[in-house]
């Protein structure tokens, strides 16, 4: 046999070999859609309730008395849910009504019909939403993509935002550090398609390790809540289609704002640095920024008691 012939044998065992393991990580990986109805058992317990708008089914809570006449909205992330602020909504619930939901394309709410993604949208939704629960005027507070939507939200609609609760805020055209693993895929063309199928769970928990400043935090039951939810029908074409749509939002008018404004950042947040958070309270008059040094992107979820301290003592600034 020939030095040639036997380069060629190995070269043929190797690609044999290669697309057993290429198979192989295929079906380990391979995530097909979830339905809603065999993800609600799990992720949407009492006091979690659904409601019809906007030709969806919508995924909420609205915990704590109904008769508070000022009640706190919050809002969650891109990737996230509702259950990113149950930490904050458990205490505050006690005195406070507290209402939160997933948003389209994420969660259990799912895709909206057009694929329409935008800024704008998202506030139409939350508008929308808030009248159908019969809230008037609230404390309005998000996370990220939540953040943003409720700075926007407070300029469209200055009479109903008695207070902003910036935490990690999005807006501004920012250079991140460090891109979660799921947002790169879902932004890279050559990989975005084969997202629809494939889906290892360790993506979402090398994306859930990115956002957070300890990742001694994270647990196996959070990483499959973040897992499974994504795996939601629809989701996960929803969070491309988002991807595709991302644009600045209105900075220039950050100084329009007039009402209180609390602004929580994590000091290890790398997809929005802390200098962000320095920019918000530079634009919005009157506004406080406290920042904590070892959490990350996602710190009202991190440590909900520390970041929930930071918002108690803020909140009567509100009342006066």
């Amino acid at each position: 046999m020939s030095r040639r012939s036997g380069f060629g044998d190995w070269a043929l065992k190797a690609i044999g070999i290669l697309l057993m393991l290429a198979t192989l990580g295929f079906a380990v990986s391979k995530a097909p859609d979830r339905s809603l109805e065999s993800l609600v058992p799990r992720w949407a317990p009492p006091p979690s309730d659904f409601v019809e708008l906007d030709g969806m089914l919508v995924h909420y809570r609205d915990q704590g008395p109904s008769g508070d006449p000022l009640p706190l909205v919050l809002i969650h992330g891109t990737g996230a849910s509702l259950h990113t602020w149950e930490g904050w909504a458990a205490e505050l619930s006690a005195t406070r009504r507290v209402i939160s939901f997933d948003l389209p394309g994420f969660g259990l709410t799912g895709p909206n019909a057009d694929g329409d993604y935008s800024d704008a949208r998202y506030i139409t939704f939350v508008r929308n939403l808030l009248a159908r629960l019969g809230v008037g005027r609230a404390i309005v507070g998000g996370n990220s993509l939540g953040g943003e939507i409720a700075w926007q939200l407070a300029l469209a609609e200055p009479s109903r935002v008695a207070g902003l609760v910036l935490v990690d805020a999005a807006g501004h055209d920012f250079v991140p550090e460090e891109m979660p693993l799921g947002f790169r895929i879902a932004r890279t063309p050559v990989l975005r398609e084969g997202m629809r199928w494939v889906m290892p769970r360790r993506a979402i928990e090398d994306s859930v390790i990115s956002v957070y400043g300890d990742p001694g935090r994270i647990t196996a039951a959070l990483v499959d809540r973040y897992y499974e939810l994504t795996l939601r029908e629809g989701n996960r074409l929803a969070l491309m289609q988002r991807m595709d749509q991302l644009a600045p939002g209105p900075v220039d008018r950050l100084g329009e704002i007039r009402v209180p404004t609390l602004i929580l950042w994590g000091g290890k947040d790398q997809l929005i640095p802390p200098l962000w958070g320095e920019k918000f309270k530079q634009a919005i008059p009157g506004s406080r920024l406290v920042v904590f040094p070892k959490l990350g992107h996602v710190p009202q979820e991190e440590d909900p008691a520390a970041t929930l301290a930071a918002l108690r003592d803020w909140l009567p600034e509100v009342a006066r």
